[in-house]
């Protein structure tokens, strides 16, 4: 057997995430898959380049002498290519995001005013900024969950869009805590929770939360497109952001408190980079944010993010 790209490109991927499950679905590769080919290429290398344990995988000094090598390599390759692109007249601007409704807005605003944007999704923000800081992707848009730092490398330059974002629940519109606008988790201490492990932090923050408010709910793991439609049939509960669009058979309420939160960051190589995209998210967040009505009724939201996108629209100039 002989390394190839997709084989750096693997174990890179299993650095980063920690975990081979998480790096699978960034991949887009069956885990048992994954599983297979890091054993075929230890086994090429000469031992094992990861430690596995149910907490994840990290390297061995073997993994982090390979890292060494493969992940300059990996940056050539794909500085490389665009350079290639570009010459071409083939490049684009190369968006990796986690989760967001400001999404739509912000490529449709970058498009119009000729950007070209590409997209990258995944639920690893982590992953996201080291792509960023490898030349895989041009701008991330990422969540920092509270008290979860990110790894973020050194030499990437942040824009903070919103400091914290207070994280809301979404229940069944016929649960009895829907009636209220505000509600305290020990409403929802009986029902089953859906949460999604593989965001980084996200299960350790929640977990925080739940022993903060003495509650311990019975916990789904899955993810949150599965967490919707278990939603609406009334099988789970589950976090969500303020800007989630309520649906007829789902509400978005706010949490007691607001226990869960997190920042929200735009990253890139440079202070150019950033500036050519950041004001176009940050529009397009804010159009978001006053549409939903969790932000609408949300007391504290000046205080939040004072001056941020939240604010309201200057008035047209006559």
């Amino acid at each position: 057997m002989e390394l190839e790209v997709r084989h750096l490109r693997a174990l890179c991927a299993i650095a980063d995430t920690g975990s081979l499950h998480r790096a699978a679905r960034q991949l887009g590769v069956a885990q048992p898959s994954l599983s297979t080919q890091l054993r075929r290429i230890e086994q090429e290398l000469g031992g094992p380049l990861f430690l596995r344990s149910h907490t994840g995988c990290r390297p061995t000094p073997l993994g982090r002498l390979v890292l060494s090598r493969a992940r300059p390599l990996m940056a050539d390759l794909h500085l490389l290519v665009t350079e290639a692109r570009a010459a071409s007249g083939g490049a684009g601007l190369r968006i990796g995001s986690t989760a967001s409704k400001a999404l739509a807005g912000w490529l449709r605003r970058l498009r119009a005013h000729g950007r070209n944007p590409s997209l990258h999704m995944n639920v690893s923000p982590n992953a996201l900024l080291r792509m960023v800081a490898d030349g895989q992707l041009d701008v991330a848009f990422v969540h920092e969950v509270e008290g979860c730092p990110l790894r973020i490398p050194a030499e990437l330059r942040l824009r903070v869009l919103v400091e914290r974002e207070p994280q809301c629940v979404s229940l069944p519109v016929d649960h009895p805590a829907a009636a209220k606008q505000e509600v305290d988790l020990t409403d929802l201490a009986g029902d089953r929770w859906m949460i999604d492990p593989t965001v980084d932090g996200e299960w350790d923050a929640v977990q925080r939360m739940f022993r903060a408010a003495r509650v311990s709910p019975h916990v789904l793991h899955g993810d949150y497109h599965t967490a919707d439609a278990l939603v609406a049939t009334g099988e789970v509960v589950t976090v969500c952001q303020p800007t989630r669009t309520p649906r007829p058979d789902m509400a978005v309420r706010r949490l007691k408190g607001d226990p869960l939160g997190v920042r929200l960051l735009a990253a890139a190589r440079t202070e150019t980079d950033l500036d050519g995209v950041y004001p176009a998210l940050e529009e397009a967040y804010g159009e978001v944010a006053r549409q939903a009505p969790a932000y609408r009724e949300w007391p504290e939201r000046d205080r939040l993010d004072p001056g941020g996108p939240l604010r309201p629209p200057s008035p047209a100039l006559p």
